[in-house]
């Protein structure tokens, strides 16, 4: 099958998120399944960009509402993610360095959309599957089945992944007129709640729609931002898919990220070395459990809690661990957890901001991992941290639910809590001090956790299955 996704994300060209390590794995392991899976998406001013080879393979324009817009196709030439890479450039929308929080996205991701589904218009050849990502992406099935240009599309099989449905991409009907003429008679496919709403339209016409993780489908039954009926309704056509991560760069045994490579044969000096380096960096003592965090500071991540429950944990337990932040989001929660390091010094330091190589070897040198989340559609950061040895803290929420079982069920090898609670948290943190007390037995979860298999090539399996679903039985 020639497979098409188009998405805003694609690491490591553009990424903000969980979709961008998604895409920038997903069809790399569908193509050695035996597959051609591409990649569409915007051509941000990103260091990829000028880094890398790429020629023009089309170029084109349209008119959205009053505006004309010149649209260029350029493909990197070297194959260097293992997929074909191709990027759209539209002067004034997608010529920005940032993916998203601009004034004008909606009419960026509209263009971008757009064209695409021109693009594709004008192939010799028909690709066997278009699946698109988030709302970003999600108004193309409904321009490939009722704009008027593109009806030629509509027998090619559409699939919509939804990374997160708190996001929709909701905008006013006074903006209906940056569509392609389309028929009018199908508006009920655009509206949910008497303003469209480009998620909940991919949902409607998409022929098959995933996300991440089956609790997390389940889930949006009953917590879906306003759509729990829409879910309700297309369950028929809806199935959760396990994100997988890739094995290759997040390997404990490769990492060039991380002071010493290790294996689940000799995790615990490996992590031990990496362990080091962290607490002589940042100042921790390496007796005690190291806790951390990696990610970004907003309330779907429960990052408002950290400050409290940390605080709590370092006063009332007695100082018996060490905490390091890595993340970025909210400014209040930033300088809360900030204001911590003048507290506790020795026992807790954090870092404002994104650091890919910092992230890995925190990742090797930590003892737990924090994700307290009150929305996780799938979570990437527990599948590292078993990867790499690291005991998951989670609460027990969608795809976090899937993938941790609690260390006191048989066979289990992390910590779950039901409730984004600080008293949950720092419970749980005290669960870990007791753990980590036991050396034998923290021994026997990592080599257990470390031997799970979260890799791509299950998940990108499942996805094909979707694909086949579609298609005409022989």
């Amino acid at each position: 099958m020639e497979i098409i996704h188009v998405s805003a994300e694609c690491y490591p060209v553009a990424k903000a998120g969980g979709l961008g390590d998604v895409v920038g794995a997903l069809p790399k392991y569908q193509n050695l399944l035996g597959h051609i899976a591409k990649v569409v998406m915007p051509m941000y001013r990103t260091r990829f960009l000028y880094e890398n080879e790429f020629e023009v393979v089309h170029k084109g324009g349209f008119h959205m509402g009053t505006r004309y817009c010149d649209y260029t196709i350029i493909k990197e030439k070297t194959n260097k993610l293992d997929f074909d890479l191709y990027l759209v450039d539209i002067y004034g929308l997608l010529d920005r360095e940032r993916i998203y929080s601009y004034d004008d996205d909606t009419e960026r991701f509209m263009a971008f959309q757009i064209a695409v589904v021109d693009w594709i218009s004008q192939w010799q050849h028909r690709p066997d599957v278009v699946h698109v990502h988030d709302h970003h992406t999600a108004l193309i099935p409904f321009m490939m089945q009722h704009c008027f240009a593109y009806r030629h599309l509509s027998g090619i099989p559409t699939v919509l992944t939804i990374h997160n449905a708190q996001y929709q991409g909701w905008m006013g009907w006074e903006k209906q007129n940056y569509l392609p003429a389309w028929d009018s008679w199908r508006w009920g496919s655009l509206d949910w709640s008497n303003t469209i709403n480009p998620l909940a339209s991919g949902i409607k016409c998409a022929w098959k729609v995933t996300t991440v993780s089956p609790s997390y489908m389940a889930e949006l039954k009953y917590q879906a931002n306003g759509l729990e009926m829409l879910f309700e309704y297309e369950q028929g056509k809806c199935t959760g898919i396990l994100n997988g991560i890739d094995n290759k760069v997040w390997d404990p045994a490769t990492d060039t990220y991380i002071l010493d490579n290790y294996t689940s044969a000799d995790a615990d000096a490996g992590k031990k070395l990496n362990k080091r380096q962290l607490c002589d960096e940042y100042g921790l003592d390496i007796e005690k459990p190291l806790f951390v965090f990696i990610g970004r500071l907003v309330g779907e991540k429960a990052a408002d809690l950290l400050p409290q429950a940390i605080y709590d944990a370092l006063t009332h337990v007695g100082s018996k661990m060490n905490f390091l932040i890595l993340g970025s989001g909210d400014p209040a929660v930033e300088n809360q957890l900030e204001a911590l390091r003048g507290l506790f010094v020795g026992y807790y330091n954090s870092t404002i901001g994104y650091n890919e190589k910092l992230s890995h070897l925190m990742y090797a040198g930590a003892d737990f991992l924090l994700m307290p989340s009150r929305v996780e559609p799938c979570g990437l950061n527990q599948l590292y941290a078993l990867r790499y040895g690291t005991i998951p803290i989670v609460r027990s929420t969608g795809g976090l639910k899937d993938t941790v079982t609690d260390f006191g069920e048989p066979d289990g090898f992390g910590i779950r809590f039901n409730n984004a609670s600080v008293w949950d948290i720092t419970y749980s943190i005290h669960r870990g001090v007791e753990l980590y007390a036991d050396k034998e037995r923290m021994t026997a979860i990592r080599s257990r956790m470390m031997e799970i298999d979260h890799s791509w090539e299950n998940s990108a399996g499942k996805y094909i299955d979707v694909y086949k679903s579609t298609m005409p039985v022989a």
